[in-house]
């Protein structure tokens, strides 16, 4: 949401000129550029991983003889990732990173389990729900397929239909997967796109509706929760539609930081706007409550993990709040005081709270103290990569990626 440490207000990310690249737009006048820095750390230079532990730390604490621990296993990937939450994904004994070929690595060893030639269309998610991995066709062809995460094997095709091009899934609850796409004319361009959902049992279309001129099919997130499907996107954007019907229920303007990941807690959507984090009622959009960072401070994406709403601010102060009032439940300037990056994604594991960074050369992942935030510890592979760091966890180990490179952490 906001551009971390380092930032102009008023610039462009790079983090966010990769995910429009992600979307769509080419990637070419980047790429130099943006390329990580791997051979010294696939060749065991000064910036190499360290050497895997025999045993992992206590409780996520840091090793006795102080820093981060080493991760169990580092493999080489072939992931192509733009800093979107989505694009990493630990579920059924797997770990998955988006990529061509998409390639499930067995979380215990690193050893690749089963692969996917064509992959992950660049910038869409890999989106999980009730037991199935959602994917657009890696081969531009209209589809719309679900596999089983552990095994790869496809159980589910849908397609929306001929007149439509690239469709994207962006949510999924029990009955339904939601795409966008863009509407083709009759020359092959396009200037519109249509938000549809396909059920999830017969692959039949639900509903489908066109979208306001000038709305885009990149850049979305989304959320379900009941009968509201809600979404952001690049246009300043927040929408809520009903499931059933795809009626539009509401929307309106966001102001500053509208086009990352939110949150949907109960009946509110919590969204970040620059210096302000604002819950608004699901039903209406009326706001409910709002917290306030110092000035000049900005905040980041959110994350709701078990139950407490964790959001860094550009300001390096770490929040966590009671979703449904916004209270705080603690309020950390230990990465201040550590002059550690700033967090963008937040995951826990065994009464510890992993927080990746943006796109830093000196980020990583932090390991804070879930009920104090308290800074333990912090994880870099000093590849020097400039991606941003993606964390997932399956309970037992954390998973790390960083440009090509994925490390599973001790827990």
């Amino acid at each position: 949401m906001s551009k971390g440490l380092g930032m102009t207000v008023g610039r462009t990310s790079r983090r966010r000129i990769l995910r429009l690249a992600g979307g769509g737009l080419t990637m070419a006048a980047l790429g130099a550029g943006l390329t990580g820095c791997e051979d010294e750390l696939a060749t065991g230079g000064e910036g190499s991983t360290p050497k895997p532990r025999d045993a992992s730390p206590d409780n996520g604490k840091a090793p006795s003889e102080g820093g981060a621990p080493a991760p169990l296993w580092t493999t080489s990937t072939s992931a192509q990732t733009y800093g979107d939450n989505d694009e990493l994904v630990a579920v059924d004994g797997v770990v998955i990173a988006s990529g061509d070929p998409l390639a499930a690595l067995d979380g215990a060893t690193g050893k690749e389990r089963w692969s996917l030639p064509g992959g992950a269309v660049p910038g869409a998610p890999l989106l999980l729900g009730d037991g199935t991995l959602y994917l657009a066709s890696g081969a531009y062809d209209g589809n719309v397929i679900g596999y089983v995460p552990g095994s790869g094997k496809e159980t589910w095709r849908s397609r929306l239909g001929k007149e439509y091009r690239q469709p994207r899934p962006i949510a999924v609850d029990g009955e339904q997967v939601y795409v966008i796409a863009e509407i083709l004319e009759a020359d092959g361009s396009s200037r519109t796109n249509v938000i549809a959902a396909l059920n999830s049992t017969t692959g039949k279309v639900a509903w489908k509706e066109q979208r306001d001129l000038g709305t885009q099919q990149n850049g979305i997130h989304a959320a379900v929760r009941g009968r509201h499907l809600v979404y952001t996107d690049f246009k300043n954007n927040l929408t809520v539609r009903d499931t059933a019907t795809g009626r539009q229920v509401w929307t309106q303007k966001t102001t500053k930081t509208s086009y990352g990941p939110f949150v949907v807690h109960q009946d509110l959507v919590i969204v970040p706007q620059g210096q302000r984090l604002q819950a608004f009622a699901l039903f209406d959009g009326t706001e409910k409550w709002s917290v306030e960072a110092e000035e000049f401070a900005l905040f980041r994406e959110p994350s709701l993990v078990e139950g407490v709403l964790y959001i860094a601010d550009s300001g390096r102060t770490l929040w966590a709040l009671r979703p449904g009032t916004g209270k705080k439940v603690w309020q950390s300037t230990a990465l201040k005081d550590a002059s550690a990056q700033v967090p963008r994604q937040f995951v826990t594991a065994g009464g510890t709270l992993y927080a990746a960074t943006d796109l830093d050369p000196q980020g990583g992942v932090h390991a804070i103290d879930a009920r104090t935030g308290a800074l333990r510890w912090t994880f870099n592979d000093r590849s020097g990569d400039h991606h941003a760091w993606l964390v997932a966890t399956d309970g037992k180990r954390v998973y790390a990626l960083h440009g090509k490179k994925l490390h599973a952490l001790p827990v």
